[in-house]
């Protein structure tokens, strides 16, 4: 088991959280209750850490009796970028107290959208990363796989679109900012329906 310090959709507070397959939901305080549904029907993990992503424990905690798909995406550090082969690190950095509330937006959008999708998960590290390691994961869970497989699409696409965390690159020769960065823009204006 992986420690993750999730930032809640409604509170700025951080929690340590031990991620088992089945949560601790006495662990947490913003939407998601111990059944992890509250009121307004919704199932969302949210975070940014500096810690290793619980990739198997989302993959888990988001497969409910009424989906039959679930569709997981991990973003990992690769070698390479444009313009640049011999990338050795990656540094992430957040407006981090933005970039829950940014997820908490895209999710909203993705159930506007596709209105009957069961979990979303939207972890991103922070902070330096080896060439392998999964620096962004998103799970869209969901009745049938073609509304699964294009929520999570949205989800990935709106996280690099619309959420403050930016990429600092190491490779041999220097350093710099990642390259195809872009202005932060609204969740809502992210791909097409």
């Amino acid at each position: 088991m992986r420690d993750i310090q999730p930032h809640l959709a409604d509170s700025a507070d951080t929690v340590d959280l031990k991620r088992p397959l089945q949560p601790d939901w006495t662990t947490w305080s913003g939407r998601d209750g111990p059944d992890g549904r509250n009121g307004d029907g919704r199932d969302e993990w949210l975070a940014v850490t500096g810690d290793p992503l619980p990739i198997g424990e989302a993959y888990e905690w988001a497969v409910l009796p009424r989906c039959g798909a679930v569709v997981l995406f991990s973003g990992t550090v690769r070698d390479h970028a444009e313009g640049r082969s011999d990338v050795e690190a990656l540094h992430y950095e957040a407006y981090e107290e933005q970039v829950v509330p940014r997820f908490a937006d895209i999710a909203a959008e993705a159930r506007r959208r596709w209105t009957d999708l069961g979990r979303i998960a939207i972890f991103h590290r922070i902070g330096h990363m080896a060439l392998g390691e999964s620096s962004v994961v998103v799970v869209a869970s969901a009745p049938h796989r073609p509304e699964a497989f294009e929520a999570a699409r949205y989800l990935i696409d709106a996280v690099k679109q619309s959420a403050p965390i930016w990429k600092h690159e190491r490779w041999a020769d220097g350093a710099d900012w990642g390259t195809g960065a872009s202005d932060v823009v609204d969740a809502s204006t992210v791909g097409g329906e």
